[in-house]
This record gives C-alpha cells, structure tokens and sequence, in this order.
C-alpha cells in the first residue's frame, strides 16, 4: 500500500509540474512534441493536434517535451524547426513556460493546504508549558504567550517555532510575544539537550483551532512559508554542516516515510490518513518548486539564468554554449541521485 501511495502523490506532483510547462508553452504558440506519464519505454499513447500524450513503463514523475528546445546536439542544430519551435518563441514566452512548472507545483500546494486547513487544526504558536530552568524561563515568558516573532521573523504556526528552535545554535535570540493584548520583547539563550542533541529554548506549545471563514486562505498561505522555509533551512544546512547526509532522502527514504505515516494514521480512519498524504505531498510539491528555481544547471533555474542573460544582452547565449553547462550539471544530479539511492537503501538495513 505505501509503495502505491509513494507513487500516486509523486505522480500528482511531478506531473502538476510538468502540466504547468504544458498550459503555458500551449498558450505562448510554442510546440509541445510530447507530454508523458512516467520514464523509459513507452506502453502506450495516442496523438491529438500536434502533441503525443504518452504513459511510459517506469511511474516516477511525467516530461514535457518542446520542439526545438535542445539545440546543443548535431540532431537538434539539422532538424528542421517549425514556427512553434521553443527556441523561435521570444524570450519571455520562453521564460513563461519554464518558471509555469515551479508555479504550478505552488499551486497545488495551496489547493491542497486550503483542504487541510479547512478540515483539520492549525497549531497557534501559543506557549503551553515552560521548561523549569530553561531559557524561556529566565526570559519571562510564561504559558499563554503568543509568540509572534524569533530573531526579527515572523512566526504565524507552531511549527515555525520548532523550524527556528532547530536551528538554533546556542545563541540568544530575540523573541516578540503578546501577553493580555500587550505586545513585549524580550531575548532567549536557548540551553543543550543532550537527549535531544540539540539547543532548546525551554518551552512547549501549539494551541491547535479551527480556521473561521476566510481564514483558511491566510493560513494555506502560511503553511506554504512553512514549507519554503524549511525547503531553504535544509538547503543551507548542507552547506553548512547542520544538515548531515542522513538527513536527506530520495525516492526510497520518501516511500519508507509514507508507509511509516500510513501505517501510523490508518487506525484514526480514512480522513487521517489522506490529510497527511495531502501534506506529504504539499512538502513534495514545494520542495520540488523551490529546487527547480534554483540557478543551477540542468534546472529550470538554470534555464532562466540564460534567458535572463539573453534579455540583458538582446541576443542568446550560443546553444552549443549552454547545452555544455547544463550536461555538466545533469552527469552532477545523476552522481547526487545514486549517492542519494544508496543512502537511502543502506539506512533501511540499520
């Protein structure tokens, strides 16, 4: 069963984004040769207009393919293009059907966060209990706090507090709390937990409500910053050492979670179960949308880095040109992504 969900919410969210380049490039004139569910060898398709709509063998994710979008190889430059081709569109069609796969991956997230919003709770930052002698303590906060920022930023879910308790590194921190309608300030020293292994600031918390009327928009909204924040924590954590090689999952560790998150949920009935399905796949589906807009090669980041540059320049980098650095960054995510799978396999025989 996990195996079967894994592969249906990992569906939902690569091909949501790959539906985004779909829409957009159709809507900007620009030729789509292919649309396909799914890698490797093809089962079966059909043809309508000018695009073939194929489900291929292997159930990972989905491909949009253009006309004339890689013209870096021998077969790309002697093709004879339409005038539909990606690389005749102008630039800012260009850029439109690129960054619409990010954009739709943020869309689903904010359907599927109006969903869970509107059906479950939202945990309220608000203290419920302080640690004896920690941090919190000494700062004077006490239960029934609202905290409404850590270190200058905003905090509007329980679980932005936890983000911002993670990773923290001992040091103080400057705390905005409201008491009795009362807004304070005041500043933290987060204390080392050897049982957690990490600093604590010495309090726990999370008023869970229900969302009133139009509520539940601001707070999907909310629990998309959620999710980017810790898109970009766990970014930066890599390069800095807080994140370690354990901590970060491909393919197999994401279907080890479902089937961990099913089997924990199946007995609270069918509604648990889907609203932490839909929330894995929020997490997806933002993950997915902040990566790609990265500025890296291979990804639609890095495609719009050289669109940006022919706008600046009023004439395209040479395809040959590009073609080479986004080679380089594809053999780069294909070493990342073996070395992500066998992680992933050597955690499961621990």
């Amino acid at each position: 069963m996990s195996i079967i969900l894994f592969l249906l919410i990992f569906g939902v969210v690569v091909i949501s984004h790959e539906f985004g380049h779909f829409l957009l490039a159709k809507a900007n004139g620009i030729h789509v040769v292919e649309f396909s569910v799914g890698f490797g060898p093809k089962l079966f398709g059909f043809k309508k207009g000018d695009t073939e709509y194929t489900v291929r063998i292997l159930p990972l994710g989905g491909a949009c393919r253009f006309e004339g979008e890689d013209l870096s190889s021998e077969e790309g430059q002697a093709a004879e293009l339409t005038d539909g081709a990606f690389s005749k569109a102008s630039v800012w069609s260009r850029i439109a059907a690129v960054v619409a796969g990010p954009v739709f991956n943020f869309l689903l997230a904010f359907l599927f966060s109006l969903v869970i919003v509107n059906l479950t709770y939202i945990d309220i930052p608000v203290i419920q209990t302080v640690t004896e002698g920690g941090g919190a303590q000494e700062a004077g906060l006490e239960a029934g706090d609202k905290l409404l920022s850590i270190d200058g930023k905003n905090v509007y879910l329980y679980r932005d507090v936890i983000l911002r308790s993670m990773l923290s590194d001992g040091k103080s921190v400057s705390v905005r709390y409201e008491r009795d309608g009362q807004e304070y300030t005041t500043k933290i020293t987060p204390r080392y937990s050897e049982a957690e292994g990490r600093y604590l600031f010495g309090f726990a918390g999370g008023d869970y409500v229900k969302s009133q009327g139009l509520e539940m928009f601001k707070y999907a909204v909310y629990e998309i910053r959620y999710c980017m924040d810790s898109t970009y924590s766990a970014l930066i954590g890599l390069f800095t050492g807080k994140v370690g090689k354990d901590d970060v999952a491909g393919p197999v560790g994401i279907a080890t979670v479902v089937g961990e998150t099913y089997e924990a949920s199946k007995s609270n009935g069918f509604l648990s179960v889907l609203m932490n399905m839909m929330y894995i796949a929020v997490l997806l589906s933002v993950n997915l949308g902040v990566l790609n807009l990265l500025p890296l090669p291979a990804l639609d980041g890095g495609r719009l880095v050289f669109m940006l540059v022919e706008v600046v320049r009023g004439k395209p980098v040479p395809p040959e040109k590009e073609g080479i650095v986004h080679f380089a960054g594809m053999v780069v995510f294909m070493i990342l992504a073996v070395f992500i799978l066998f992680n992933d396999i050597a955690r499961l025989f621990r």
